[in-house]
């Protein structure tokens, strides 16, 4: 009775500090590699090259047995030979730390290679864009910030779970209720992109999503080719849409593409054009094949590190082209304070620029981070799904020089976690606490949400249906990059034939069209496998 006292007494502080933001003894580094460049240097395994980190637990076989064992030196339960089991955190290093993301481009990258009749190379896709370019049912705070919810589902493979932490701001509200827009256009116009589906994909969204913009929004529309041109300084849409269709109109592809310059000149366009009470913001269009000038995003995003902290302008990127420069994009959306997607038809491309970017153009949190704290009484071992360029140093949760991410209204963001509990373990699970800034005043804001073991869904197929989708995404993603050493399988891993069935059940369930089309890929990338 004494020994389940401290037990009891043990979780409820681990659920205090986690909450209080009090760092535990021996809580070290995060894994993967800090998005604020303050943490120790990570291999690309996710793997700390030396030190204790988070979300990282190595495995060991220290006598050439084969059999996996504990950072203790026990034998570890449940591995199964030839099942990769990753990189999980040893006690007492049981937390996990990440940057929030709102990017899906890999997601859309994927599905248009798969379209084309090809599987997507391994290092482009990334789990949690697919994991986030679905529709959530989390529920919504009532004022600005996030509501935190956390549950989970057991799979197959004995004391393993799925885990799911997901974030959700306030919908949007009434379009006249946003602040105004100055948006400064970036638009690649070398000669890649006069492939159908890239700058005529580009110029016909543009030119819609222009009348769809409110009068006191603004408009500036930088061209790069080998040289970059601010061709329209930033430019009030109130009496002049027919100057901006004519910009627009006039767009033709020409030569090399020299992507540093398109940036650099964007930003100071962006500057020039700064907007007081307005939301400021660089929308890169582009297929992101640099080949003449600047090429290295850190090089890139050094020269206009100025405009991007001291007036907060932010990135969006907009992927488009069958070839596609997927890493240079992620790298300049994620360090230059945005997100990216990618769009390969008009559908897409409607619906990023006419309904997305002017639904979304407000900020209703910068520099967001989520920490997990998973409880060392219940849990042997977990690992973050994705996330590999977004993890965050553990110590670094709470500084807010720490870069972030930043999420607008109506946003989700989920993230997963493969999970062995500790056999015959009760209690409590997890505490996940999303931090993030107040875009306007900069005050640092925090909430949480629990989990406990006796909430777990019995079965993942029985699981609600989006709790489902999820899943399937996430093990979808994972089979995109089966056979690459760099990632291990998640346990519990279906076939694609497998997941075919459950994403086509789902899709009929859920009557959800983009869980159709997340059916179509899986069918396809099938084909190619088998």
């Amino acid at each position: 009775m004494e020994r389940n006292r401290i037990r009891r007494l043990r979780g409820t502080l681990i659920a205090l500090t986690a909450a209080s933001g009090l760092l535990l003894t021996g809580c070290s580094g995060g894994v993967g590699e800090s998005s604020g460049d303050s943490g120790q240097d990570y291999g690309q395994s996710g793997k700390q090259d030396s030190g204790g980190g988070s979300g990282g637990y190595a495995p060991s076989d220290p006598d050439g047995s084969g059999e996996l064992q504990d950072g203790d030196g026990s034998a570890r339960e449940g591995a199964t030979e030839g099942e990769t089991e990753g990189e999980f955190a040893p006690s007492p290093d049981y937390l996990s730390t990440f940057a929030l993301d709102v990017d899906t481009a890999s997601y859309g990258y994927a599905r248009r290679t798969l379209a084309d009749g090809r599987l997507p190379d391994p290092s482009t896709v990334r789990p949690e864009e697919f994991v986030n370019s679905f529709r959530q049912d989390y529920e919504r705070p009532d004022g600005n910030g996030f509501s935190v919810t956390v549950d989970g589902a057991r799979t197959e493979r004995e004391d393993w779970s799925l885990v799911r932490v997901g974030l959700a701001t306030r919908t949007s509200g009434r379009e006249g209720e946003r602040p105004p827009a100055a948006l400064t256009f970036v638009i690649d116009i070398s000669g890649s992109m006069a492939e159908p589906g890239r700058l005529d994909l580009a110029k016909d969204s543009l030119g819609v999503m222009t009348d769809r913009l409110r009068d006191d929004d603004s408009v500036a529309i930088v061209t790069f080719s080998d040289e970059a041109e601010t061709v329209l300084p930033m430019t009030r849409l109130d009496e002049n849409r027919d100057q901006v269709h004519d910009a627009i109109d006039d767009l033709e592809p020409t030569e090399s593409t020299n992507l540093g310059a398109g940036v650099r000149t964007g930003y100071a366009t962006a500057v020039k054009g700064l907007r007081e009470n307005a939301t400021n913001r660089v929308v890169l269009v582009s297929d992101a094949l640099a080949n003449t000038g600047d090429t290295d995003a850190d090089s890139i995003l050094d020269r206009i590190s100025d405009a991007r902290r001291e007036h907060g302008i932010t990135l969006f990127g907009v992927g488009v082209g069958s070839d596609y420069g997927d890493a240079l994009m992620e790298q300049l959306a994620d360090k230059g304070d945005g997100h990216t997607t990618y769009v390969s038809n008009e559908t897409d491309a409607r619906k990023v620029f006419c309904e997305q970017l002017p639904r979304n153009i407000d900020l209703t949190a910068r520099d967001a981070k989520a920490q997990v704290a998973f409880d060392p009484e219940t849990v042997a071992e977990f690992r973050l799904i994705g996330y590999d360029n977004r993890r965050v140093a553990d110590d670094d949760f709470r500084d807010d020089s720490v870069d972030g991410g930043e999420v607008g209204p109506g946003h989700t963001v989920t993230a997963l976690y493969a999970v062995r509990t500790k056999q015959s373990a009760s209690g409590h699970l997890a505490t996940a606490t999303v931090r993030w800034q107040d875009p306007e005043t900069r005050e640092p804001h925090e909430e949480s949400g629990q989990l406990e073991s006796n909430t777990l869904e019995d079965t993942l197929w029985k699981a609600p249906p989006r709790f489902q989708v999820t899943a399937v995404a996430a093990y979808f993603a994972d089979a995109l990059r089966r056979g690459d050493d760099r990632w291990p399988t998640l346990p519990a891993a279906p076939t694609l034939g497998e997941l075919t069935e459950r994403a086509h059940n789902l899709a009929n369930a859920t009557e959800d069209k983009a869980v159709h089309q997340l059916a179509e890929a899986i069918d396809q990338a099938r084909q190619y496998k088998d």
